[in-house]
C-alpha cells in the first residue's frame, strides 16, 4: 500500500467514514497473532509523524458498529521491536493527534504472586518501575510534569473492565487487581531479582506498561492495562530449562491453550469496555492532570505546545 503525506500523517488505507473514535487498543505481546477477525473489521491505516519519530502503524477497526483504534507496540507481523525500544512517546503523541481519550493497554507478563496461574487475565492497579534507559517525560528541560500518580490507572476504565460479563472476557478468571513489575529488558529477570520485586510487592513483571502509562498521564489521556499471564516468573516454580521453546520452558505445556484463549479475549473485553463507556464525560484525575498548569498559564489550548522537542537538555 501507498502513501501520500497529508501534514502530520500519512493515510495508507481508508474504506468508510464512521464516527470519530475515541478509544485506542495497544496491543501488546500476541497483538500480531491474533485469529482472523478477532479485531472486527479493518477500515484503515494510518502512519502518524510525531515530533519523536514515526508511531507504530495506527488501524482503524469496527467490531460490532463501534469503531476503535489498534496499535500492535511490538510490531505488525511478529515480535519485531523489544520491550525497550518501542517508541512509547510517539505512540502516545499520536493516540492524542488522532483525538483518542481513552487506551487500553495489553500485557503479557510473568506471575510472581502464587495465586495466579497462566492464562489468567489480571487488571492491574499499581506499577513499580525498574526502567533505566528509556525516554520518560514529554517535558524535557520543562518546569511541568509534577504528576501526582494516584491512582495508577484510570478508575473508570478499570471499573468498565471490570463491569463486562464473563462471558465476553471468555469466561476466564480475572484478578481485580494486583502490582506490575515493569523492568527495563529484554532479557527476562534473575531469580534473585525476582525474589527482590516480590519482597517490593510485585505481584507480575512485564516490561512494557513504563513510561507508557506515565506518558498518557501526561497527555491527560486515560489509561489502564488488561494483562494475560503467560509463564511463571524465575524462580517462582522450578522448571528445568527446556531448548528452543517459549520461554526456554518457563511455561508449562498445558499452558500454552489457556495463554493464547486469555491473550484472545482481550480484544472482545477491551471493546465491550470501551463501548460502555462511550458518551460518558471524563470526572476522572486522567482528564484534567495538567489543569495547575493551565490555571497558571503555564500552558495553553493545544497540547502540541505542551512537549519539548526530542533531545532538548538543560544548558
Amino acid at each position: 500500500m501507498d502513501g501520500k503525506s497529508r501534514g502530520s500523517d500519512i493515510v495508507l488505507k481508508r474504506r468508510a467514514k464512521p464516527g470519530t473514535p475515541r478509544f485506542l487498543l495497544l496491543g501488546g505481546s500476541g497483538a500480531y497473532s491474533l485469529p482472523e477477525r478477532t479485531l472486527g473489521l479493518r477500515l484503515g491505516t494510518r502512519r502518524v509523524r510525531t515530533p519523536y519519530g514515526f508511531a507504530g502503524p495506527v488501524h482503524l477497526y469496527e467490531r460490532d458498529g463501534f469503531p476503535y483504534f489498534f496499535l500492535s507496540r511490538h510490531g505488525e507481523r511478529g515480535y519485531e521491536t523489544t520491550a525497550p525500544y518501542v517508541n512509547y512517546r510517539a505512540n502516545v503523541y499520536a493516540a492524542k493527534t488522532l483525538g483518542v481519550e481513552r487506551i487500553i493497554a495489553w500485557s503479557g507478563p510473568g506471575i510472581i504472586s502464587k495465586r495466579m496461574r497462566p492464562g489468567d487475565l489480571a487488571l492491574p492497579d499499581d506499577l513499580l518501575d525498574f526502567t533505566r534507559n528509556r525516554p520518560r517525560t514529554f517535558y524535557e528541560a520543562r518546569g511541568i510534569g509534577f504528576l501526582r500518580q494516584f491512582p495508577v490507572f484510570c478508575d473508570a476504565v478499570r471499573r468498565a473492565l471490570l463491569d463486562v460479563r464473563a462471558e465476553e472476557r471468555g469466561g476466564l478468571r480475572m484478578h481485580k487487581g494486583g502490582t506490575y513489575a515493569c523492568t527495563e529488558g529484554p532479557r527476562l529477570e534473575t531469580p534473585a531479582e525476582v525474589r527482590f520485586l516480590a519482597r517490593a510487592g510485585a505481584d507480575m513483571v512485564g516490561m512494557t506498561l513504563c513510561p507508557e502509562a506515565f506518558l498518557a498521564r501526561e497527555l491527560e489521556i486515560c489509561y489502564a492495562p488488561v494483562a494475560y499471564l503467560t509463564n511463571y516468573a524465575e524462580g517462582v516454580r522450578e522448571m528445568p530449562y527446556r531448548r528452543g521453546v517459549l520461554f526456554e520452558g518457563m511455561l508449562v505445556g498445558a499452558g500454552e491453550g489457556r495463554v493464547e484463549k486469555a491473550k484472545n479475549a482481550i480484544p472482545p473485553l477491551a471493546v465491550a469496555a470501551a463501548r460502555a463507556l462511550e458518551g460518558r464525560g471524563r470526572d476522572c484525575p486522567c482528564a484534567v492532570s495538567m489543569e495547575r498548569y493551565r490555571r497558571a498559564g503555564v500552558i495553553g489550548p493545544d497540547f502540541r505546545t505542551w512537549v519539548s522537542p526530542p533531545g532538548v537538555r538543560k544548558g
